[in-house]
């Protein structure tokens, strides 16, 4: 059964300043079954990121749906989803992961990844074990854990990000260039937290240069240069 469906999606940015609007994407189509995992490929200002803010709502569409098979909503356009719909469903089943960190500046690292596990029920107890032990996969440093992420360096707090977003284990991951910052080792840590992610049954959309990254890893690519979606075998 499809977990996430695209259709016709468009979106366009208006500048009011100079009076111009800009095509950002136009005609997007691809679709994926719980567990599957698409990554997206093209060059930069192609409209990646657009497509993973526009199903995350971050951005408004214009043109198309994107249905996704809710849990709590069933099959559920997002593009008329209402702003309560989405703030569950970010809460409760869709993640997202960026480059950047955007957290509340005077909340520690360990209190950020046990308010995410506490938002899907669990007890204070477990979420101050399994955030530890988040935390320690990701090799952030005992001595950062009870400070301020504002004071990381670019890596530290995209490892952060990663380890509030997938300890909820959400029912749909959007990744946009999660590994950009990080070194080889640090990539290996994020690549096995994703396969055991997808193995779980999460659904993954993807944004990569790093093309060995995705190797043996995606169900699917979708290229943005002639609009096709491909299955990879082996994915």
């Amino acid at each position: 059964m499809t977990f996430l469906e695209v259709r016709n999606f468009g979106k366009s940015f208006t500048s009011h300043q100079l009076g111009s609007t800009r095509q950002a994407v136009e005609n997007i189509n691809f679709d994926l079954d719980k567990g599957q995992f698409i990554g997206i490929i093209g060059k930069s200002g192609s409209g990646k990121s657009t497509i993973l803010k526009s199903i995350y709502r971050t951005y408004l569409p214009d043109e198309g749906s994107i249905y996704f098979d809710s849990k709590r909503f069933g099959f559920i356009d997002l593009f008329k989803a209402s702003e309560r719909q989405m703030i569950y469903l970010r809460k409760h089943e869709i993640g997202y992961v960026s480059q950047f960190l955007n957290v509340m500046p005077r909340t520690t690292a360990r209190h950020l990844v046990e308010q995410a596990l506490m938002e899907m029920g669990a007890v204070k107890e477990t979420a101050a074990i399994r955030a530890e032990q988040a935390l320690t996969h990701f090799d952030l440093d005992p001595q950062l854990w009870d400070t301020f992420p504002n004071t990381f360096s670019g890596g530290e707090k995209l490892r952060l990000n990663i380890a509030i977003a997938t300890v909820k284990e959400p029912r749909l991951l959007l990744l946009d260039e999660p590994t950009a910052s990080l070194d080889q080792q640090s990539k290996v840590k994020v690549r096995e937290v994703i396969e055991k992610l997808k193995a779980s049954g999460t659904t993954l959309i993807g944004i990569f240069h790093d093309i060995e990254f995705m190797e043996n890893l995606c169900d699917k690519v979708f290229d943005m240069k002639n609009k096709s979606c491909e299955l990879v075998h082996g994915g």
